[in-house]
């Protein structure tokens, strides 16, 4: 598969608490405990038991709410991750955090999701993820001349649906649909799209870009009708028939965000035309989960 990381980010942050014995977490809600084991977050449970951390205190803040296809939620076991480890002195590359959160979501929380959301994030840039059938995964670097890959950031739009969805249960349904074999050839071409996709951005050449975002996303929605809905398509066809050359819903389905490819010379049009559509604005980020700020962690009792 083919992703790329964008400047919209998770924060998160890790202090001493004033109890040794509990754990105080802020997130949409605060969590006081006195054991790890009756943490309702499940990410947050399942790393801190991972580590058998106590007696810290985790904020977290998100510029992007969960359940908009972006990948909040992997990002956020990513950034969790990280600033466990640093907070235990252990530094940790972005292939690591990866097989981490892949670990946690899928293995310890029991997720029925993939593990592009996971890499993306802990990697970081443009990126082709290849999955093998023993788990094991590759990234590997987009190379472009700096001005087709500015060009490629500006052709590319991200209009907000609206709603959010549960990518737990659409991801259970695709994988319910991957028995049937048609379903199965469907997915196979879509792989065959994302190689497609990496040899144009490859060689600069943006031409098949919407293109292949367009009938790649013809694929995806036939694979079950939970991708897809009513609202989706009209925004959908509607971009298509405003100057956008192609697009996608990003994430598993049902709500979220479409990002279309339009020209940059199309975009006064098609902002015209959409009329009073939410446009979320963003670059490109290369860098990945990362540790911007340690600081000296004083016990602050005497014994």
């Amino acid at each position: 598969m083919l992703s790329t990381s964008i400047d919209k980010y998770m924060y998160i942050a890790i202090h001493p608490y004033f109890e040794k014995e509990k754990v105080q977490l802020k997130y949409s809600k605060t969590e006081q405990v006195d054991s790890i084991g009756t943490i309702q977050h499940p990410i947050f449970r399942e790393v801190l038991k991972m580590y058998n951390l106590t007696g810290v205190d985790i904020n977290s803040i998100a510029d992007i709410p969960s359940g908009t296809g972006l990948g909040s939620s992997s990002s956020f076991t990513v950034g969790l991750l990280n600033a466990v480890r640093a907070y235990l002195g252990k530094a940790t590359s972005g292939e690591k955090l990866g097989e981490l959160a892949c670990d946690v979501e899928i293995n310890r929380v029991g997720s029925p999701i993939g593990k592009q959301d996971q890499f993306a994030a802990a990697c970081g840039g443009l990126n082709f993820i290849t999955f093998y059938g023993d788990e094991t995964v590759n990234v590997e670097k987009i190379i472009m001349q700096p001005e087709k890959k500015k060009e490629l950031e500006d052709n590319l739009m991200m209009v907000f649906v609206g709603g959010e969805h549960s990518a737990n249960a659409i991801l259970k349904n695709q994988q319910a649909a991957i028995s049937d074999q048609k379903k199965f050839d469907t997915q196979k071409h879509m792989v065959k799209l994302a190689y497609n996709l990496r040899e144009s951005l490859e060689n600069n050449n943006l031409d098949d870009f919407g293109r292949i975002l367009h009938e790649g996303w013809l694929l995806k929605k036939s694979l079950t009708s939970g991708i897809s809905n009513g609202i989706v398509d009209e925004m959908y066809n509607k971009g298509i028939e405003a100057g956008a050359l192609g697009g996608k819903l990003l994430g598993a389905g049902g709500a979220g965000f479409i990002l279309f490819y339009c020209p940059k010379e199309r975009q006064q049009e098609f902002r015209a035309r959409m009329g009073n559509m939410s446009e979320l604005k963003f670059k490109f980020d290369n860098y990945g989960s990362k540790i911007i700020y340690v600081g000296e962690k004083v016990d602050i009792w005497n014994n």
